[in-house]
C-alpha cells in the first residue's frame, strides 16, 4: 500500500485530547502526566516496558536513516482546525488554534531518540530563575527587571548525542622534580645573603592510563552555540527516562541536524581533554609534560537523547537577546545589555574613593613630617 503521507509530504503527529474536555492535554513539568490546561484533567504517562538502549558504533551504518542535508521540512495537518504547518521541529503547537502536534519520530527518516531528560521547571520556576539572573546582574539597566519573557520564552527539547567508550591510552613525557641549591647574593645595602634557588630536574617517562566514558554529550543542533548549550551542564542524566512522545506534548523540539559520524569526532576530542589530564596525573611529581598521547577505543556505543531547555528571548534597546535556561536545574546563562549610567557611575565613585585615599594619605604624611621636625627643633 502506498503512503499517503509519503504522496503529500506529510508526516504523521501526536496529538493527545482531553478526557474530561475534549482539548488537548500537554505534559505538566515536574510530573509524569499530561494535563489539561483548561479543566485540569490529568492522564498518567505509562512506562510501557521500553528501555533505553545504547546502539554499538558498528551498527550506525545499519540504521534506515536519511542524511541531513536532504531531509525538508515537515508538513503537519493539525487535527483540530485541519492547518497545515511546515515545520523543522519535530513538536511544536499549532501555530493557529495552539494544539500540540508531536512528529512521530517512525516518519522522519531519522534516528528515532532513545531517551528524554523531562523538563521539571515550569513557567513560574522560570520566572524565579530569570528574576534572580537579573538582579544578579549589577551592571544590567533597571529596565531590564520590567522586561515580560511570559510571550517569549519557549520550552525546548535539544536533541544531543551521548557516547559510551572504554579508552585505553598510552603516553610519553617527563616527570619534573623540584630540588633547590644554596646561592650567595649581595643585598641592597652591600651585605652578604643566601638564599634557596629552586631548579627541576626532568626525567623522561612513559605510561599507560585507563577510562570510561558514560554519556558524553554533544549537541546535535545548531540552531544554539555548543559553547552556551555546555555552559548549562551538569545533567541529571540518570533521570532520563525512554523516548515517549507525551513528554513533548505541549513543548517544542528540534531535529538533530549534525549528523552521529560529525558528533563522534568532537566527543573523542572531549574525551581526550580528560584523557591529557589523566596522563598528567598519572605522571606525577612536581611539574608534567605530556609529549604524546595514543587512545584506543573499545566497545564504543551511541544514542540520541533530547534535553529540556527555557529559551528566553526578549528586546531591549532595539536589539535581541536570548537566555538559556536549564529545564531541569534552573541554571541560567545568556546574553544581557550594560547599563554605561551604571559603569559611569562606578567608574566615578572608584575614583572618588582613590582621591580620597590619597589625600588622607597625603595629610598623614604630612602631619608626621611635620611631627618629626618640631621635635628635633
Amino acid at each position: 500500500m502506498t503512503d499517503p503521507y509519503q504522496q503529500t509530504g506529510m508526516v504523521s503527529s501526536h496529538t493527545y485530547p482531553c478526557g474530561g474536555c475534549g482539548a488537548r492535554v500537554q505534559f505538566a513539568p515536574g510530573t509524569n502526566v499530561l494535563k489539561c490546561p483548561y479543566c485540569g484533567f490529568q492522564q498518567q504517562i505509562t512506562a510501557g516496558d521500553r528501555q533505553i538502549r545504547e546502539y554499538a558504533l558498528a551498527e550506525l551504518g545499519t540504521l534506515p536513516r536519511k542524511p541531513v542535508g536532504s531531509i525538508g521540512a515537515y508538513v503537519l495537518a493539525c487535527p483540530r482546525c485541519a492547518a497545515r504547518t511546515e515545520t523543522n521541529e519535530s513538536a511544536s503547537p499549532c501555530q493557529f488554534c495552539g494544539t500540540p502536534l508531536v512528529v512521530d519520530p517512525n516518519a522522519t527518516g531519522q534516528i528515532v531518540p532513545e531517551a528524554v531528560l523531562p523538563f521539571r521547571l515550569d513557567h513560574n520556576g522560570v520566572r524565579g530563575a530569570l528574576g534572580s539572573w537579573i538582579s544578579s546582574r549589577w551592571f544590567a539597566p533597571n529596565a531590564l527587571k520590567k522586561v515580560s519573557t511570559a510571550e517569549s520564552t519557549k520550552g525546548t527539547y535539544l536533541p544531543h548525542w551521548t557516547f559510551d567508550s572504554q579508552t585505553t591510552s598510552y603516553y610519553t613525557g617527563a616527570r619534573g622534580e623540584h630540588y633547590y641549591v644554596t646561592e650567595s647574593y649581595t643585598d641592597s645595602d652591600g651585605n652578604r645573603q643566601t638564599r634557596q634557588v629552586r631548579h627541576t630536574r626532568w626525567y623522561h617517562v612513559s605510561g599507560q592510563v585507563s577510562r570510561f566514558f558514560d554519556d558524553v554529550l554533544v549537541p546535535a543542533s545548531v540552531v544554539v552555540p555548543p559553547q552556551k548549550l555546555d555552559q548549562l551542564a551538569p545533567w541529571p542524566l540518570p533521570e532520563a527516562q525512554p523516548y515517549q512522545p507525551q513528554y513533548l506534548a505541549g513543548y517544542h523540539s528540534l531535529r538533530y541536524d549534525i549528523e552521529p559520524e560529525t558528533s563522534l569526532e568532537e566527543a573523542k576530542a572531549r574525551m581526550a581533554q580528560v584523557i591529557q589530564q589523566d596522563c598528567s596525573n598519572d605522571i606525577g611529581g612536581d611539574e608534567q609534560r605530556v609529549e604524546s598521547v595514543n587512545t584506543n577505543h573499545a566497545d564504543m556505543t551511541f544514542k540520541l537523547m533530547l534535553l529540556p531547555v527555557w529559551i528566553a528571548c526578549y528586546v531591549y534597546a532595539g536589539k535581541n537577546w536570548q537566555v538559556l535556561i536549564n529545564g531541569v536545574t534552573g541554571e541560567v546563562i545568556g546574553d544581557r545589555p550594560y547599563s554605561k549610567g551604571k559603569i559611569a557611575l562606578a567608574v566615578v565613585l572608584a575614583l572618588l574613593v582613590v582621591a580620597v585615599l590619597v589625600y588622607f594619605f597625603f595629610i598623614n604624611g604630612h602631619h608626621t613630617t611635620t611631627g618629626t621636625t618640631t621635635k628635633h627643633r
